[in-house]
C-alpha cells in the first residue's frame, strides 16, 4: 500500500464528509448531555413533548401552542361571506378626509376648469355643474343611511335636511344660519362665515368677484332638484363690517310651481 505525500499512511475508514458528520453528532450528543445534567430537557424530548401537547395530551392548566392559539382567534375575527354583493350592508366608514388632500384637490380641480373657459361666469357655471353631480349622490346616500329610503317633501323640511345633515356630512358642522328673505316669498339663504372652498382661495384681482362657493351652490342644487325643489341656487359673497374676509351666502330661489304646492291654502 503506497504512503501519503509525507509518508503518512492515508486512513481508509473515515472519509472527510463523514468525519464531520461524526464531529456533528459527537457535539449533539455532549451538548443533550450538558442540558440534561443543568435540568433541562434536550431537543427531541422537547419536541416530542410539543407534539404530545399538539395531539391534545397536555395537562387541564396548560395553555395550548401559540400556533394554535393564533388560528383561534383569526377563526374568531373571520369576516362574514356574502353571496350577493347588494346583500352586504353599506357600512358608515370613515367621515372625515385630510383637509390638504381636499385642498389640493379642489384646487386641481379650479384651475382645470380655468383653462377651459374665457370668463368668470362660465368658470363657475362649470364649477356648479361639477358640485350637482356631488349633491345628487349625497341625497340619495343620506335618504338611505339617515331616512330609510324615505326622502321631505316639504319646503322647510328639505331646507332644515340642507342646512344640518348635507352641511355636517360634508363640511363637519352645521351651517351657521338658515333665513328666509324678506323681499321675496321664494327667497332663502344658507349662510356661512368662512365657507371651507373659500379658506384656502386667493382671488386674483383680474377675476373680480369670482366666488368658489359657486361648487357648493351646485351641491344645494344637486339635492333640491333631486328631492323634487327646482330652485336657482348662486352664491355671493357679503361684506362683514371689521373682518377683512366677508362671508358667503348660498341664495336659494325656488320656482314658482314650488312655493305654490307648498303654501297651505287661506283659510276662509
Amino acid at each position: 500500500m503506497g504512503k501519503g505525500p509525507r509518508g503518512q499512511q492515508p486512513s481508509t475508514n473515515t472519509s472527510p464528509t463523514r468525519r464531520l458528520s461524526s464531529i456533528s453528532k459527537g457535539q449533539k450528543r455532549r451538548r443533550a448531555r450538558r442540558l440534561r445534567s443543568a435540568g433541562h430537557s434536550p431537543i427531541h424530548a422537547t419536541r416530542s413533548a410539543s407534539r404530545r401537547l399538539d395531539r391534545g395530551e397536555r395537562s387541564s392548566g396548560r395553555r395550548p401552542p401559540l400556533r394554535r392559539r393564533v388560528g383561534k382567534m383569526i377563526g374568531v375575527g373571520k369576516a362574514k361571506q356574502y353571496a350577493n354583493v347588494l346583500d352586504k350592508p353599506l357600512s358608515r366608514g370613515r367621515q372625515e378626509v385630510s383637509l390638504s388632500a381636499f385642498a389640493f384637490l379642489f384646487s386641481e380641480l379650479v384651475q382645470y376648469n380655468q383653462t377651459q373657459v374665457d370668463n368668470i361666469a362660465e368658470l363657475e357655471r362649470r364649477l356648479e355643474d361639477a358640485g350637482y353631480a356631488v349633491g345628487a349622490r349625497v341625497l340619495e346616500l343620506l335618504c338611505h343611511r339617515e331616512k330609510g329610503n324615505r326622502r321631505e317633501t316639504r319646503l322647510l323640511g328639505i331646507l332644515s335636511f340642507i342646512h344640518s345633515t348635507v352641511w355636517k356630512v360634508l363640511f363637519g358642522k352645521v351651517a351657521d344660519s338658515l333665513e328666509k328673505g324678506t323681499e321675496h316669498e321664494d327667497e332663502y339663504m344658507i349662510s356661512e362665515k368662512e365657507l371651507l372652498v373659500n379658506r384656502f382661495i386667493s382671488v386674483p384681482k383680474d377675476m373680480g368677484a369670482f366666488n368658489c362657493g359657486a361648487f357648493v351652490a351646485g351641491i344645494v342644487r344637486g339635492v333640491l332638484e333631486n328631492a323634487g325643489f327646482p330652485a336657482v341656487v348662486t352664491a355671493h359673497f357679503v361684506p362683514i363690517e371689521g373682518q377683512q374676509r366677508p362671508r358667503t351666502t348660498i341664495l336659494i330661489k325656488f320656482a314658482e310651481e314650488v312655493v305654490t304646492e307648498t303654501s297651505e291654502p287661506a283659510v276662509l
